[in-house]
């Protein structure tokens, strides 16, 4: 019996000494920089995917007119052309509205119109490769088919990426109301270049969803309960995300009963794109579709005073073309 005992024993002294190896060379994995299997991930600060400015070239550019492939086609023209924003070996993050499962005409998400023709243009440029993605409110799959935006992209030679838990991680934004906020990362690490491309809309919480709610679309979590401080929020993705350009699709301007709208009347042919590199001052024009002003849309003036971009979009270089 004392035989069986100590054998007993030693064998629970050599699966103590396992365990303390194993968690010594989990703290030295940790201290290394390599998290343990099951460890939260490290908030992740955004980089600046902005490019430098071209003499000669406009702020921002309001092209009037149709179809929309000849709009995103003269805008980046009178801007300097593709070449300024994606060069050979790019990949290149779109981010559109996608947020409902509604067909294009009711306004409520990005014409796939546009859509297909920045990819387009973005692949002709030499981009390695065109990523679209969007975390929906509805799912994903069925927002992509309804609203006819996966069908662009993919005859337009891009790949739309759906969301999966595993491509969310917190972002770090010390001293805002998204610091370790779950957001759609995977693809924004894997991009070189990022594009938004926002409908114009009317939204009954921020009055108006353009180009910086369209970010919006990246949170992951119960971001229902940002509702709270919803000018807030935008004012703070106006920060967080630095595109290398942005779009304002005012091809279909959904009027009222936003941001899903549903019928006819809610919908008017706005026939009009704009494009630039702030976001602030886009959105402050865009206003001016929604027959309202900057003034009215709180979130355009806590992002301006934060250094952002500008809310008077008159003060910058803007070029208006008709084609």
């Amino acid at each position: 019996m004392s035989e069986s005992v100590s054998r007993r024993d030693a064998i629970k002294r050599i699966g103590a000494c396992g365990a303390a190896a194993a968690a010594l060379g989990g703290g030295a994995l940790w201290l290394s920089g390599r998290r343990p299997r099951g460890a939260a991930p490290a908030p992740w600060a955004l980089p600046s995917w902005a490019v430098a400015a071209k003499a000669g070239a406009p702020d921002q550019v309001v092209v009037r007119g149709s179809p929309a492939k000849r709009l995103v086609e003269a805008a980046l023209e009178e801007l300097g052309g593709i070449q300024r924003f994606v060069v050979p070996g790019d990949v290149v993050l779109i981010k559109p509205n996608a947020a409902f499962d509604r067909p294009a005409w009711q306004g409520s998400t990005t014409n796939p119109d546009v859509l297909r023709a920045m990819v387009a243009a973005c692949m002709d440029a030499g981009a390695a490769e065109v990523l679209v993605a969007d975390n929906p409110i509805h799912v994903p799959e069925g927002c992509f088919r309804k609203t006819g935006l996966g069908k662009a992209t993919e005859e337009a030679g891009g790949r739309v990426w759906l969301p999966r838990k595993v491509d969310f991680g917190p972002v770090a934004l010390p001293g805002t109301v998204l610091d370790g906020w779950s957001v759609f990362l995977e693809p924004l690490k894997r991009a070189t270049k990022v594009i938004g491309i926002a409908p114009v809309k009317d939204h009954n919480l921020a009055r108006a969803s353009m180009t910086l709610k369209n970010w919006y679309g990246l949170l992951g979590g119960p971001r229902n309960q940002l509702h709270q401080k919803l000018d807030e929020t935008i004012a703070t993705l106006a920060g967080m995300v630095k595109p290398t350009l942005s779009v304002l699709d005012g091809t279909r301007i959904l009027i009222s009963n936003g941001p899903t709208g549903g019928s006819p009347e809610d919908v008017i042919d706005g026939s009009v794109l704009a494009m630039g590199i702030d976001g602030v001052a886009l959105d402050a024009f865009g206003a001016t579709l929604l027959e309202i002003t900057a003034a009215d849309l709180t979130y355009l003036g806590m992002a301006d005073r934060q250094g952002f971009g500008t809310s008077d979009w008159t003060s910058l270089d803007t070029r208006e073309v008709t084609v």
